[in-house]
Protein backbone atom coordinates (compact mmCIF):
# COMPACT_ATOMS: atom_id res chain seq x y z
CA UNK A 1 0.00 0.00 0.00
CA UNK A 2 1.41 3.38 -1.02
CA UNK A 3 2.05 5.73 2.28
CA UNK A 4 2.90 9.31 2.11
CA UNK A 5 1.71 12.60 3.17
CA UNK A 6 -0.15 14.73 0.64
CA UNK A 7 2.31 15.82 -2.32
CA UNK A 8 2.67 18.98 -4.25
CA UNK A 9 1.48 19.76 -7.44
CA UNK A 10 4.43 18.51 -9.67
CA UNK A 11 4.88 15.14 -7.28
CA UNK A 12 1.11 14.70 -8.20
CA UNK A 13 2.02 14.85 -12.10
CA UNK A 14 5.40 12.91 -11.77
CA UNK A 15 4.69 10.15 -9.43
CA UNK A 16 4.89 6.46 -10.44
CA UNK A 17 4.92 4.43 -7.68
CA UNK A 18 1.56 3.29 -7.15
CA UNK A 19 0.50 4.45 -10.09
CA UNK A 20 -1.19 2.07 -12.85
CA UNK A 21 0.18 3.96 -15.68
CA UNK A 22 3.01 1.55 -16.15
CA UNK A 23 0.32 -1.02 -16.69
CA UNK A 24 -1.80 0.76 -19.07
CA UNK A 25 1.52 2.65 -21.18
CA UNK A 26 0.90 0.11 -24.05
CA UNK A 27 -2.48 0.50 -24.00
CA UNK A 28 -2.46 4.54 -24.16
CA UNK A 29 0.81 4.35 -26.64
CA UNK A 30 -1.75 2.26 -29.03
CA UNK A 31 -4.44 4.82 -28.91
CA UNK A 32 -2.47 7.85 -29.45
CA UNK A 33 -0.53 6.64 -32.64
CA UNK A 34 -4.00 5.22 -33.29
CA UNK A 35 -5.58 8.77 -33.50
CA UNK A 36 -2.89 10.17 -35.14
CA UNK A 37 -3.11 8.21 -37.69
CA UNK A 38 -6.91 8.85 -38.59
CA UNK A 39 -5.84 12.62 -38.33
CA UNK A 40 -3.33 12.08 -40.89
CA UNK A 41 -5.86 9.87 -43.16
CA UNK A 42 -8.49 12.00 -43.34
CA UNK A 43 -6.22 15.20 -43.95
CA UNK A 44 -3.99 13.42 -46.60
CA UNK A 45 -5.26 10.37 -47.94
CA UNK A 46 -9.30 9.99 -47.16
CA UNK A 47 -12.19 12.01 -45.80
CA UNK A 48 -12.86 9.86 -42.89
CA UNK A 49 -16.81 9.85 -41.29
CA UNK A 50 -17.09 12.90 -39.15
CA UNK A 51 -19.88 11.40 -36.35
CA UNK A 52 -20.01 14.54 -34.02
CA UNK A 53 -19.49 14.49 -30.71
CA UNK A 54 -23.39 14.19 -29.37
CA UNK A 55 -23.26 10.24 -29.40
CA UNK A 56 -20.26 9.70 -27.29
CA UNK A 57 -21.42 11.91 -24.72
CA UNK A 58 -24.17 9.08 -24.42
CA UNK A 59 -21.91 6.77 -24.94
CA UNK A 60 -19.20 8.68 -22.13
CA UNK A 61 -22.18 8.55 -19.47
CA UNK A 62 -22.79 4.61 -20.02
CA UNK A 63 -19.14 3.99 -19.63
CA UNK A 64 -19.05 6.06 -16.47
CA UNK A 65 -21.48 4.77 -15.26
CA UNK A 66 -20.25 1.12 -15.54
CA UNK A 67 -17.18 1.45 -14.57
CA UNK A 68 -18.67 3.67 -11.21
CA UNK A 69 -20.18 0.62 -10.53
CA UNK A 70 -17.50 -1.63 -10.86
CA UNK A 71 -14.62 0.61 -9.14
CA UNK A 72 -17.35 0.76 -5.67
CA UNK A 73 -17.71 -3.29 -6.06
CA UNK A 74 -13.96 -3.66 -5.99
CA UNK A 75 -13.30 -0.55 -3.22
CA UNK A 76 -15.85 -2.50 -1.24
CA UNK A 77 -14.17 -6.06 -1.47
CA UNK A 78 -10.96 -3.86 -0.53
CA UNK A 79 -12.58 -2.24 2.68
CA UNK A 80 -14.40 -5.35 4.13
CA UNK A 81 -10.83 -6.95 3.37
CA UNK A 82 -9.05 -4.31 6.05
CA UNK A 83 -12.00 -4.33 8.49
CA UNK A 84 -11.79 -8.22 8.61
CA UNK A 85 -7.76 -7.64 9.30
CA UNK A 86 -8.64 -4.96 11.92
CA UNK A 87 -10.46 -7.75 13.26
CA UNK A 88 -7.94 -9.77 13.82
CA UNK A 89 -5.66 -7.17 15.11
CA UNK A 90 -8.01 -6.48 18.05
CA UNK A 91 -8.77 -9.96 18.49
CA UNK A 92 -5.37 -11.06 18.93
CA UNK A 93 -4.68 -8.17 21.51
CA UNK A 94 -8.42 -9.26 23.56
CA UNK A 95 -6.53 -13.04 23.40
CA UNK A 96 -3.54 -12.10 25.02
CA UNK A 97 -5.56 -10.21 28.16
CA UNK A 98 -8.09 -12.44 28.28
CA UNK A 99 -5.42 -15.56 28.45
CA UNK A 100 -3.59 -13.58 31.07
CA UNK A 101 -6.79 -13.62 33.01
CA UNK A 102 -8.21 -16.57 32.67
CA UNK A 103 -4.97 -18.70 32.52
CA UNK A 104 -2.62 -16.99 34.96
CA UNK A 105 -0.89 -19.96 36.09
CA UNK A 106 -1.01 -22.11 33.11
CA UNK A 107 1.81 -23.59 31.05
CA UNK A 108 0.11 -23.36 27.78
CA UNK A 109 -0.76 -19.62 27.90
CA UNK A 110 2.96 -18.68 26.05
CA UNK A 111 2.03 -21.26 23.49
CA UNK A 112 -1.68 -20.19 22.81
CA UNK A 113 -0.33 -16.36 21.72
CA UNK A 114 2.57 -17.87 20.17
CA UNK A 115 0.49 -19.84 17.65
CA UNK A 116 -2.05 -16.84 17.62
CA UNK A 117 1.23 -15.23 16.07
CA UNK A 118 1.86 -17.92 13.82
CA UNK A 119 -1.80 -18.55 13.13
CA UNK A 120 -1.72 -14.52 11.41
CA UNK A 121 1.27 -15.33 9.52
CA UNK A 122 0.46 -18.67 7.90
CA UNK A 123 -2.84 -16.91 7.06
CA UNK A 124 -0.75 -14.07 5.49
CA UNK A 125 0.92 -16.54 3.52
CA UNK A 126 -2.00 -18.36 2.58
CA UNK A 127 -3.81 -15.11 1.24
CA UNK A 128 -1.08 -14.26 -1.06
CA UNK A 129 -0.15 -17.74 -2.22
CA UNK A 130 3.17 -17.96 -0.82
CA UNK A 131 3.81 -21.50 -0.32
CA UNK A 132 7.38 -21.09 1.09
CA UNK A 133 6.94 -17.80 2.86
CA UNK A 134 10.36 -17.85 5.85
CA UNK A 135 8.13 -15.88 8.16
CA UNK A 136 5.46 -17.69 8.12
CA UNK A 137 7.62 -20.93 8.08
CA UNK A 138 9.58 -19.24 11.01
CA UNK A 139 6.78 -18.34 13.46
CA UNK A 140 4.97 -22.08 12.91
CA UNK A 141 8.19 -23.43 14.20
CA UNK A 142 8.40 -21.32 16.78
CA UNK A 143 4.99 -22.91 17.84
CA UNK A 144 5.86 -26.16 17.39
CA UNK A 145 3.81 -26.74 14.11
CA UNK A 146 5.05 -28.95 11.41
CA UNK A 147 6.29 -27.33 8.48
CA UNK A 148 3.06 -27.75 6.26
CA UNK A 149 0.78 -26.70 9.26
CA UNK A 150 -1.59 -24.09 7.85
CA UNK A 151 -3.48 -21.67 9.59
CA UNK A 152 -6.50 -23.66 10.57
CA UNK A 153 -3.86 -26.49 12.10
CA UNK A 154 -3.01 -23.39 14.39
CA UNK A 155 -6.52 -22.62 15.23
CA UNK A 156 -7.20 -26.53 15.86
CA UNK A 157 -4.05 -26.49 18.03
CA UNK A 158 -5.01 -23.41 20.06
CA UNK A 159 -8.38 -24.94 20.71
CA UNK A 160 -6.66 -28.08 21.68
CA UNK A 161 -4.81 -26.32 24.40
CA UNK A 162 -7.85 -25.02 25.94
CA UNK A 163 -9.56 -28.43 26.06
CA UNK A 164 -6.89 -29.74 27.64
CA UNK A 165 -6.92 -26.79 30.25
CA UNK A 166 -10.26 -27.00 31.18
CA UNK A 167 -10.81 -30.77 31.51
CA UNK A 168 -7.76 -30.27 34.02
CA UNK A 169 -9.42 -27.47 36.15
CA UNK A 170 -7.26 -24.51 35.55
CA UNK A 171 -9.60 -23.00 33.14
CA UNK A 172 -13.55 -22.06 34.73
CA UNK A 173 -16.46 -22.39 32.52
CA UNK A 174 -16.96 -18.91 32.07
CA UNK A 175 -13.22 -18.32 30.61
CA UNK A 176 -13.70 -21.79 28.45
CA UNK A 177 -16.75 -19.77 26.71
CA UNK A 178 -15.10 -16.51 26.38
CA UNK A 179 -12.21 -17.80 24.66
CA UNK A 180 -13.79 -20.19 22.66
CA UNK A 181 -16.09 -17.39 21.22
CA UNK A 182 -12.95 -15.16 20.90
CA UNK A 183 -11.40 -18.60 18.55
CA UNK A 184 -14.84 -18.80 16.99
CA UNK A 185 -14.44 -14.64 15.54
CA UNK A 186 -10.74 -15.48 14.15
CA UNK A 187 -11.83 -18.27 12.09
CA UNK A 188 -14.88 -15.98 11.32
CA UNK A 189 -12.82 -13.30 10.32
CA UNK A 190 -10.25 -15.90 8.58
CA UNK A 191 -13.33 -17.35 6.73
CA UNK A 192 -14.19 -13.60 5.51
CA UNK A 193 -10.94 -13.47 4.01
CA UNK A 194 -10.77 -16.52 2.02
CA UNK A 195 -14.22 -15.61 1.04
CA UNK A 196 -12.73 -12.63 -0.49
CA UNK A 197 -9.99 -14.24 -2.46
CA UNK A 198 -11.98 -17.03 -3.78
CA UNK A 199 -14.75 -14.98 -5.04
CA UNK A 200 -14.01 -12.60 -7.66
CA UNK A 201 -15.43 -10.11 -9.07
CA UNK A 202 -18.01 -11.59 -11.82
CA UNK A 203 -15.64 -11.68 -15.35
CA UNK A 204 -18.74 -10.45 -17.24
CA UNK A 205 -18.10 -7.28 -15.46
CA UNK A 206 -14.48 -7.21 -16.69
CA UNK A 207 -15.08 -8.15 -20.05
CA UNK A 208 -18.36 -5.24 -20.50
CA UNK A 209 -16.42 -2.55 -19.28
CA UNK A 210 -13.09 -3.62 -21.51
CA UNK A 211 -14.99 -3.70 -24.41
CA UNK A 212 -16.69 -0.95 -23.81
CA UNK A 213 -13.79 1.37 -23.49
CA UNK A 214 -11.56 0.12 -26.32
CA UNK A 215 -14.57 0.72 -28.70
CA UNK A 216 -15.01 4.26 -27.21
CA UNK A 217 -11.76 5.47 -27.50
CA UNK A 218 -10.99 4.01 -30.86
CA UNK A 219 -13.66 5.87 -32.21
CA UNK A 220 -13.49 9.07 -30.44
CA UNK A 221 -11.44 10.44 -33.18
CA UNK A 222 -13.45 10.50 -35.55
CA UNK A 223 -15.95 12.72 -33.03
CA UNK A 224 -12.98 14.90 -32.75
CA UNK A 225 -11.46 15.49 -36.12
CA UNK A 226 -13.56 18.67 -36.93
CA UNK A 227 -13.31 20.10 -33.28
CA UNK A 228 -9.48 19.67 -32.33
CA UNK A 229 -7.46 18.69 -35.76
CA UNK A 230 -3.85 17.82 -34.83
CA UNK A 231 -4.82 17.75 -31.27
CA UNK A 232 -7.38 15.14 -31.47
CA UNK A 233 -4.31 12.36 -30.30
CA UNK A 234 -3.77 14.27 -26.68
CA UNK A 235 -7.67 14.63 -26.13
CA UNK A 236 -7.80 11.06 -27.08
CA UNK A 237 -4.97 10.01 -24.70
CA UNK A 238 -6.52 12.09 -22.03
CA UNK A 239 -10.03 10.22 -22.03
CA UNK A 240 -8.18 6.77 -22.17
CA UNK A 241 -6.00 7.67 -19.12
CA UNK A 242 -9.10 8.28 -17.39
CA UNK A 243 -10.82 4.89 -18.79
CA UNK A 244 -8.37 2.52 -18.82
CA UNK A 245 -6.60 4.14 -15.53
CA UNK A 246 -10.13 3.72 -13.91
CA UNK A 247 -10.30 0.11 -14.96
CA UNK A 248 -6.85 -0.87 -13.34
CA UNK A 249 -7.37 0.28 -10.45
CA UNK A 250 -10.52 -1.38 -9.83
CA UNK A 251 -7.91 -4.68 -11.17
CA UNK A 252 -6.08 -3.62 -7.87
CA UNK A 253 -8.59 -2.91 -5.41
CA UNK A 254 -10.26 -6.16 -6.53
CA UNK A 255 -7.53 -7.97 -5.31
CA UNK A 256 -6.60 -6.91 -1.63
CA UNK A 257 -4.33 -9.19 -0.61
CA UNK A 258 -2.02 -9.49 -4.03
CA UNK A 259 1.19 -7.62 -3.49
CA UNK A 260 0.91 -4.41 -5.43
CA UNK A 261 1.28 -0.76 -4.88
CA UNK A 262 -2.23 -0.80 -4.04
CA UNK A 263 -3.05 -3.99 -1.65
CA UNK A 264 -3.49 -4.33 1.69
CA UNK A 265 -0.07 -3.96 3.91
CA UNK A 266 -0.42 -7.78 5.21
CA UNK A 267 3.26 -7.61 6.59
CA UNK A 268 2.76 -4.47 8.87
CA UNK A 269 -0.57 -5.56 10.22
CA UNK A 270 1.33 -8.82 10.96
CA UNK A 271 3.75 -6.91 13.13
CA UNK A 272 1.35 -5.05 14.68
CA UNK A 273 0.32 -7.87 16.44
CA UNK A 274 3.37 -9.01 17.41
CA UNK A 275 4.33 -6.10 19.04
CA UNK A 276 1.34 -6.57 20.74
CA UNK A 277 1.92 -9.62 21.60
CA UNK A 278 5.59 -9.31 22.75
CA UNK A 279 4.93 -8.39 26.41
CA UNK A 280 2.65 -11.09 27.13
CA UNK A 281 5.52 -13.46 25.80
CA UNK A 282 8.24 -11.38 27.91
CA UNK A 283 9.75 -10.85 24.56
CA UNK A 284 11.06 -7.48 23.56
CA UNK A 285 8.24 -5.73 20.87
CA UNK A 286 10.06 -5.35 16.94
CA UNK A 287 10.06 -1.76 15.64
CA UNK A 288 6.94 -1.56 13.19
CA UNK A 289 7.23 -1.80 9.90
CA UNK A 290 8.73 1.50 7.72
CA UNK A 291 7.80 2.52 4.44
CA UNK A 292 10.42 1.65 1.89
CA UNK A 293 9.51 4.45 -1.30
CA UNK A 294 6.31 5.35 0.23
CA UNK A 295 5.50 1.36 -0.22
CA UNK A 296 4.54 -0.81 3.13
CA UNK A 297 3.95 -4.27 2.21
Amino acid sequence: MIVRDKPGVLQLLLAMRGSVLPHIAGTLIFITLWSAVLVWVDRNVLTMAHLGTAPFALFGVALSLFLGFRNNAAYDRWWEARKLWGGLIADTRSLAREVALFLPASENAPRLLRLMRAFLHLHRARLRKLTQDKAALDWAAKAGLPPDAGPDTALTEMTALLAQDYAAGRLDGFGARTLSQRLSGIALAQAGCERIQATPLPYVYSLLVFRTAWLYCLLLPLALLDATGWWTPVFTLIVAYTFFGLGEVTEELAHPFAMTGNGLPLDAMCRIAEISLAPHLGEVAPPPLAPVAFRLD
